[in-house]
């Protein structure tokens, strides 16, 4: 096994994953794992810039990282950033940031790539599972970009597009510079139009309605998740490999977008950093399920992150072998 660390960096939130890894077999042992709300991309759909504030929440929480990365001794570390660093006309105070830091250059990863990791990662502990159909759509719903990804054991088709929870309630349900609290007709109508039209764009590059098993990922669908199951508290041993029928993604979100910030903070499973986004997300799961006729989804906690993971480790080998 290699040790390695991955770090995620999105739009809402920044993540890290120390592991033992063995990439022939698929094997992943976690060692640390761990999520921190930052909203790295707060504003970025409308000023095209990281906000300072926001810049340095991310900084913090690399800083965190940094010496857990050092206290568990791993051999390498990738650092992946996505959607809004991508998008941010001053991401190159984001790279040195982080270079200072953790000794690595944030890699700024394209759409494409970053749906092939999240396939992999999603999809390595599935196969020869006869539950479950090929081909897998994997459908990573981040903050400002949502991954399509249609494949068997390899990624067939790949496409991001810009339907995330974070700048999906950005777009559409701010007004005055705050949430509103719930949403109008009008604001959710505007909102699935958006989604669909990002729909119809996937679809012209990846096949989606070729796919026989719905594979769900990130913080959206892990939430709706939990509160299908009525959790007392967020449970990623629960939330892992479950299935939520189309009916109950309806409902959740239904009520999701009925009701008001204090009442979707009192979910016992809903992270603080969701409660303003977690409505925009569901939709955007529900609109997906019944755009290729889902029945239902399975949930996947392991997703980019462990890409990143099982990606530094086979470059970890490589490293070795030529030595």
């Amino acid at each position: 096994m290699t040790r390695v660390a991955a770090v995620d960096c999105g739009t809402n939130s920044i993540r890290l994953l120390v592991a033992d890894v063995t990439p022939e077999t698929g094997e992943l042992v976690d060692l640390d794992r761990r999520m921190t709300i930052v909203r790295l991309g707060q504003g970025v759909d409308k000023t095209g810039r990281l906000a300072p504030e926001a810049l340095e929440r991310t900084f913090a929480a690399c800083r965190d990282y940094a010496a857990i990365i050092k206290d568990l001794g791993a051999e390498r570390l990738r650092f992946v950033a996505t959607s809004a660093s991508r998008d941010a006309s001053n991401r190159d105070d984001f790279v040195r940031g982080v270079l200072d830091i953790l000794g690595v250059e944030p890699e700024v990863i394209s759409g494409d790539e970053e749906a092939e990791l999240s396939f992999t990662g999603a999809t390595k502990e599935l196969t020869g599972r006869d539950d479950l159909a090929k081909p897998y759509l994997v459908v990573d719903i981040g903050g400002g970009s949502t991954e399509f990804v249609v494949g068997d054991d390899q990624v067939r088709a790949a496409r991001s597009v810009n339907i995330g929870c974070v700048r999906m309630t950005e777009r559409h349900l701010v007004r005055d510079g705050k949430v509103t609290d719930p949403p109008t007709p009008d604001q959710i109508t505007a909102m699935r139009a958006d989604i669909e039209a990002a729909l119809d764009l996937a679809e012209e590059t990846v096949p989606l309605r070729e796919a026989r098993t719905l594979v769900g990922l990130a913080g959206s669908v892990t939430t709706v998740s939990a509160i299908a199951q009525d959790l007392p508290a967020y449970d990623t041993e629960a939330i892992h490999h479950s299935r939520v029928p189309y009916d109950r993604v309806r409902e959740i979100t239904e009520s999701l977008l009925r009701s008001t910030h204090a009442e979707r903070a009192a979910i016992p499973s809903m992270h603080p950093g969701r409660v303003d986004v977690i409505g925009a997300g569901a939709l955007v799961l529900l609109s997906i399920m019944e755009r290729i006729g889902a029945s239902e989804v399975v949930v996947s906690e392991h997703d980019i992150l462990d890409g990143i993971a099982f990606k530094a480790a086979e470059e970890a080998e490589a490293g070795k072998q030529g030595d």
